[in-house]
């Protein structure tokens, strides 16, 4: 996965102060203003991870945003989040869904199925807004042989394990070159890719992000949920891919340095990060 010789690397970025928040909201703004985030997330025994990506994309800005569930987990969905609507996981209410989005989340708690593989095809089709494909979004995509098929914008988010999967070798390869890891996963797919673990890094065609901020504290069950709903969240508020996944993983970050003041690392859980990320991008 190492570049060859004479490849030309991407630009580095470095966020400025204005980068790390989101731009101030007009006073005649209202909820349809800062967009729709649709969220296909969640199964039997994963719908947590549903909640959480929700949650964020509200505390990260989103105006309205909608849980794409079983029907059957709908009403346990709308208690665990009120502020968020939910709709049926069927092809017609989807594919209405994915219509009015202005930014799309997909995988977190999912499953690893070839339902999940369908769905995850059928909305890289159809979709106009911008993917954020997370988790089991991106295990049933392994391995990735060529760019992926879609009709706007893609984000990956792979952790190491995932990451491995895409590319067809080991966690420990990933690890050993995270830089050419993250060259190797832009370029077999097409995307901007987040590839998470200490250190996150933004890739895209011409420019990367290394992420400073964050903490061990992270390394708990639904952190990258949080991740994806966030960044879903900065999508659907227009900002563009690349500096959407640079603000999402430095924000995300930032809130868990806040918190390992408030109840150390051991302590944090996922649940946590999103008011923190509200009160980071203030």
């Amino acid at each position: 996965m190492s570049p060859g010789p004479r490849q030309r690397l991407p630009r580095a970025v470095v966020l400025r102060p204005a980068d790390r928040r989101l731009p101030p909201r007009p006073r005649a703004g209202h909820k349809g203003t800062f967009g729709t985030v649709l969220v296909v997330a969640g199964s039997h025994g994963m719908l947590g991870a549903a909640v959480l990506a929700a949650t964020a994309a509200l505390r990260g800005g989103a105006g309205l945003v909608q849980v794409c569930v079983p029907r059957a987990l709908q009403p346990f969905a709308a208690v665990a989040q009120p502020c968020a609507t939910t709709i049926a996981r069927t092809p017609p209410a989807l594919r209405a869904a994915v219509a009015a989005a202005q930014a799309i989340v997909v995988g977190p708690g999912l499953g690893a199925t070839a339902a999940t593989r369908a769905l995850v095809r059928a909305v890289l089709r159809t979709s106009r807004a911008p993917v954020v494909l997370d988790a089991d979004a991106l295990n049933v995509l392994a391995p990735l042989r060529r760019p992926l098929v879609a009709a706007a914008p893609v984000v990956l988010t792979p952790h190491p394990g995932e990451a491995a999967r895409l590319l067809a070798t080991t966690s420990a390869a990933v690890q050993a070159d995270r830089r050419a890891t993250l060259q190797a996963l832009v370029a077999r797919s097409g995307a901007v890719v987040v590839l998470k673990g200490e250190g996150t890094l933004v890739g895209a065609a011409a420019s990367w992000y290394r992420n400073r901020t964050g903490n061990p504290g992270l390394a708990t069950g639904g952190s990258g949920d949080v991740l994806a709903g966030l960044l879903g969240a900065l999508l659907a508020q227009g900002l563009p891919p690349f500096r959407a996944a640079c603000l999402a993983v430095f924000a995300h970050g930032k809130a868990a340095d806040r918190l390992r003041r408030r109840t150390g690392e051991a302590g944090l859980i996922a649940s946590d990060l999103p008011l923190a990320i509200a009160e980071v991008l203030r």
